[in-house]
């Protein structure tokens, strides 16, 4: 798969500023369905960095792969900054990785509520001191828009918790 060449140039850099710094990654991904993971590995070489992505789609994956509480994904739902971040966390304890990112959205062109419209998306990033930077976007387009926005979007977190080593 090719991704467009912003996104590419953000996955090497990411990858290039990781390497540099000594950090491994690892991806939780909802409604991306695994295409962060996908992108960074879409570069050659990138297994130094890249530790694991978790493709946790559904509520029983994301408990039983990441460690997300039911009883948080019945109160909130799992699109929400609530499971975005225990996204994050989970994916960090379960690997061997500094840093984590996870998205959960709504990409389209159905599922939608009255308080989650299609296109959002909650991403999350954790590092190793504890730290998660959430980030709440709704995306304008159709499916494949928001999905490959949500990537960017992620790859940009990752950079700024390598730059910042949250």
């Amino acid at each position: 798969m090719t991704f467009p060449g912003n996104v590419s140039n953000k996955a090497e850099r990411l990858l290039a500023l990781c390497r540099a710094r000594g950090l491994r990654v690892a991806t939780a991904e909802s409604c991306t369905g695994g295409l962060i993971a996908a992108c960074l590995t879409e570069i050659a070489g990138s297994s130094d960095v890249v530790d694991r992505g978790f493709v946790t789609y559904s509520n029983e994956a994301k408990n039983d792969l990441l460690g997300v509480p039911e009883e948080l994904l019945v109160r909130v739902g799992a699109v929400s900054e609530e499971v975005a971040r225990a996204m994050a966390e989970g994916a960090l304890e379960r690997s061997n990785a500094d840093l984590a990112v996870a998205v959960t959205g709504i990409a389209g062109p159905g599922g939608a509520t009255d308080t989650k419209p299609v296109g959002l998306v909650h991403h999350a990033c954790a590092g190793p001191d504890g730290a998660i930077v959430h980030r709440r976007v709704v995306y304008l387009g159709d499916r494949g828009g928001v999905r490959l926005a949500t990537v960017e979007t992620a790859l940009d977190m990752l950079i700024d918790g390598a730059e910042r080593r949250i």
